[in-house]
């Protein structure tokens, strides 16, 4: 990282100053870190992974606790093949149904069981947990409305 602001491009771009390059480096690695480290801690906490109860809490503030797989996947940031595939596990354990979708019966919802809606309710203290420990408590001081919005127009 250099402490000299190099003068605009040809093309009017302003270069990074040394706070914006730093927040440029460490953007990218807390991105795959962040995932990773309350993974680490769901799966030894409460045996479950990130990825499932993410699958879990979407269908549980979905209408009817139910989504078209796709619609699921998307909500998790997945695939299909790859949302299928842990349906199929949470499935297989009681905590989601596949039922056919009322509108296109060739299609598929994921349906939140009973059973799932409790393993999401004793999840959730140690996902709480481990938002906080990996994530907000290092942004202790910061407008987290400002941050939520500039995450937002972000990610749109």
């Amino acid at each position: 990282m250099s402490t000299v602001t190099p003068e605009p491009t040809p093309g009017g771009l302003r270069p990074l100053n040394p706070d914006e390059e730093a927040v440029a480096r460490c953007l990218n690695r807390m991105i795959y870190a962040l995932p990773r480290a309350i993974d680490a801690d769901m799966v030894r906490e409460q045996g479950l992974p990130l990825v499932e109860y993410l699958a879990l809490m979407n269908l549980s503030e979905a209408p009817g606790r139910q989504l078209r797989m796709n619609e699921l996947a998307t909500a998790c940031e997945m695939s299909l093949s790859g949302m299928s595939r842990v349906v199929q596990k949470l499935e297989r354990q009681g905590f989601i149904q596949r039922v056919r979708c009322e509108e296109d019966a060739r299609g598929w919802n994921a349906l939140l069981t009973d059973a799932g809606l409790a393993r999401l309710r004793q999840a959730w203290p140690a996902h709480l947990a481990a938002v906080r420990r990996h994530f907000f408590d290092h942004l202790v001081g910061l407008d987290m409305k400002k941050l939520a919005a500039a995450m937002q127009q972000i990610a749109t």
